[in-house]
C-alpha cells in the first residue's frame, strides 16, 4: 500500500490555479511543480494542507472527473499513513499501562499460532518499528478481485499464514517494511480492547480530533465528496477495502481532517492525544537512508518526521519539522508518488523531480527496448510490452509501467525512476541506465546470455488426464487443472485460466509468468498434490 513521478509557467498563471490567496504558506517552487504536473497529466488532482507556525491553509490543483472542483472536504484514501494512527493507538495503550512495547503480540491474540525463531517472540515494539521479521505481504494473499486485493483477506487466512510462516531471521534483527505486520497490530489492538479496529479508531482518535469526514467505511457525506481513484496511467480504479488488515492502510480522509491530525501531532493544537502522539514519534531504531523510526513515524537526518501512503488509485504524504513549526499533508487521486513535493515544502534544500510529459513512440521503436538488462548476478530488469505500454520488472519484484518522454528516455511514476536506453553505432539498443539514487548501467543480455527457458516436452493424453482436478491450498484458494485438447490449463481462484506446459513428467511451467508447478504422487502413483513455485514461495495444494 506504500508502497509506490514543460515548460516553466509564469507565477501569475500558477497562482490562479491555487484555491486561496494565502500563497506564501506553500513555497513557490512547490506550487509551480504541482501545476506543471497537473498540466502534464501526472496527477488528476492534488490537495495540500500547509501549516506554518500559527497559520494554515489549503491549496488545490486540478479537477475531478466530470470537471468537478475539489476542496478541503474532498475525500481520498490515505493508505499507509493509517499506520501512524495505529501507532498512536498502540502508544495510548502502552501509556495507559495495558501492556508494554516488550509484550509479545501473541499475548494479545491467544488463539493465534505466532511465528518465532530461536525462542524469540515478536514483540509490539518490533511490529511497530518494522523489525518483526514478517514479510511485506502474506503469501496467501490471493484475491478474487485483483482490483480490490485485500477485500477477501479474512481472519482465517491471516491465522493460516502465521501458523505456517517460518521467520527468515530473528525478530528485531533488521528492518523490513511490512503491511502484514501493521495490519496484524491493528487487529490485535482491537481484539485486546474487545472491539473492532474501526470502532477503536473512531472513539480514540477521530472523535477526539473532530475528524468527521474520516473513517474506514464510507458514510453518505464521505461518499458524496469522494475523489475517484486512478492508476499510474490515469485509468479509473476501485477503492480498496482492507478488512482484517485495516490497521495497515484503510483510512479515508480529507485534507481538512488531516490538518487537524497534523496539528495535533505537531503540538500546534493541544489535545489529550499529545502524550501518545509524542511517544509514537520518538525515534527508536535505524532504518534505510540515514533515517530512524519510531512507532511507524520515520525521521530524516534533516529533522523531518513523516510517513507516506498509497493504494491502487491514491498517494499521500504527511510530514512536519521536529521543531513543530512547519507541516504538510498532500493527497492525490492518482497512483503516483508525491513524496518529493512533501519534502520540498518542508526543506528548501530538498530536490524536486523533473516534470515529465508522455510522448508517443511508434510500435517498432517500443519493440527495440524489449529484453533483459543485467545490473548484477542477482538483479536483472526485464522490459516487456502489453499493447502500447512498456513495463519494467526487477528480479523478485512487481512489474511497473514506464512512459516515454522522448526517444530512448523513459520515466516511472514511482520512486523517482528514469531510464535512458543507449545504442551502439549501428543504432541497436545495447544497454540502459537507471537513474535512481545515482546512475546504474545494465547491459542488455543477448539470447545466449539469458537463462535457458524450460524445454517443452509432449506427454501422452492419458498422463495429462492424471493431473486433472482441484487442488486446495491451506489459505483457502485453489487450483483447478483442466485438459484442453492436447494441453493442460491451470486456473487459480479468481484468475483466468492459463496454459501450462510439461518439461517432464509431473513438472510443468507457465510461459506468461515466471512460475512452475510440481505434482506429487503417493506410493501407488496417484497424483495427490501440487506445489506452486513463484516469487520465492512454494505453497502446496492438496488434491480434493
Amino acid at each position: 500500500m506504500r508502497c509506490c513521478l514543460a515548460p516553466a509557467l509564469l507565477v501569475l498563471g500558477l497562482v490562479a490555479g491555487v484555491s486561496r490567496a494565502n500563497t506564501e504558506l506553500l513555497p513557490e517552487r512547490v506550487a509551480k511543480a504541482a501545476q506543471e504536473r497537473i498540466d502534464a497529466g501526472t496527477y488528476q488532482a492534488l490537495v495540500f494542507g500547509v501549516v506554518d507556525g500559527d497559520k494554515s491553509d489549503v491549496f488545490t490543483f486540478g479537477k475531478l472527473d466530470g470537471d468537478k472542483a475539489l476542496d478541503g472536504d474532498t475525500v481520498f484514501e490515505i493508505g499507509s499513513i493509517t499506520k501512524t494512527f495505529t501507532a498512536t493507538l498502540l502508544a495510548d495503550a502502552v501509556l495507559s499501562g495495558r501492556f508494554t512495547l516488550d509484550t509479545p503480540i501473541g499475548d494479545l491474540l491467544p488463539d493465534f499460532k505466532m511465528p518465532e525463531l530461536n525462542g524469540k517472540k515478536i514483540t509490539l515494539d518490533e511490529i511497530a518499528t518494522q523489525y518483526s521479521g514478517l514479510p511485506r505481504l502474506p503469501s496467501n494473499l490471493a484475491p478474487e478481485d485483483e482490483a480490490n486485493p485485500y477485500s477477501d483477506y479474512y481472519i482465517d487466512k491471516l491465522k493460516a499464514f502465521l501458523a505456517d510462516y517460518q521467520l527468515p531471521r530473528d525478530p528485531g534483527e533488521s528492518y523490513e517494511y511490512s503491511n502484514l505486520a501493521f495490519g496484524l497490530l491493528g487487529y490485535a489492538l482491537a481484539e485486546s480492547a474487545h472491539t473492532t479496529y474501526d470502532t477503536l479508531l473512531e472513539t480514540k482518535i477521530l472523535r477526539t480530533l473532530g475528524m468527521k469526514m474520516s473513517g474506514i467505511a464510507f458514510n453518505d457525506a464521505m461518499r458524496a465528496h469522494l475523489a475517484p481513484g486512478h492508476d499510474e496511467v490515469g485509468n479509473p480504479v476501485k477503492n480498496w477495502d482492507l478488512g482484517v488488515l485495516a490497521g495497515a492502510g484503510a483510512i479515508r480522509s480529507t485534507v481538512n481532517d488531516m490538518l487537524r491530525y497534523l496539528k495535533a501531532n505537531m503540538g500546534v493544537h493541544p489535545s489529550s492525544l499529545a502524550p501518545p502522539m509524542k511517544f509514537a514519534q520518538q525515534t527508536r531504531k535505524d532504518i534505510v537512508g540515514h533515517m530512524r523510526i519510531g512507532l511507524a513515524w520515520m525521521t530524516t537526518e534533516k529533522g523531518v518526521i513523516w510517513h507516506n501512503g498509497g493504494t491502487g488509485g491514491y498517494r499521500s504524504f504527511i510530514g512536519f519539522s521536529t521543531d513543530g513549526q512547519k507541516g504538510i499533508v498532500i493527497l492525490t487521486n492518482t497512483a503516483t508518488d508525491v513524496d518529493d513535493l512533501g519534502f520540498a515544502a518542508l526543506l528548501d534544500s530538498a530536490p524536486l523531480a523533473p516534470t515529465h510529459k508522455i510522448s508517443v513512440l511508434p510500435s517498432t521503436t517500443l519493440d527495440e527496448y524489449l529484453g533483459s538488462y543485467k545490473f548484477t548476478e542477482q538483479l536483472v530488469l526485464k522490459i516487456s510490452r502489453n499493447g502500447d505500454q512498456l513495463f519494467g520488472q526487477a528480479t523478485g519484484q512487481a512489474a511497473f509501467p514506464i512512459f516515454p518522454s522522448a526517444k530512448d528516455e523513459f520515466f516511472a511514476k514511482i520512486g523517482g525512476i528514469t531510464i535512458t536506453f543507449t545504442r551502439d553505432d549501428k543504432g541497436a539498443v545495447t544497454s540502459l541506465v537507471l537513474h535512481q539514487h545515482g546512475d546504474h548501467t545494465a547491459p542488455k543480455l543477448t539470447a545466449a546470455q539469458l537463462p535457458p527457458e524450460p524445454k517443452e516436452t509432449a506427454l501422452p493424453p492419458e498422463t495429462l488426464s492424471e493431473y486433472v482436478g482441484q487442488y486446495q491450498f491451506s489459505f483457502g484458494s485453489a487450483f483447478e487443472i483442466t485438459l484442453k485438447g492436447d494441453h493442460l490449463e491451470a486456473q487459480f481462484t479468481g484468475q483466468p485460466a492459463a496454459p501450462i506446459y510439461a518439461s517432464a513428467k509431473d513438472k510443468f511451467f507457465y510461459k506468461i509468468v515466471d512460475a512452475q508447478l510440481d505434482f506429487e504422487r503417493d506410493a501407488a502413483g496417484k497424483v495427490v498434490a501440487v506445489i506452486l513455485h513463484q516469487s520465492g514461495q512454494s505453497p502446496r495444494a492438496q488434491r480434493r
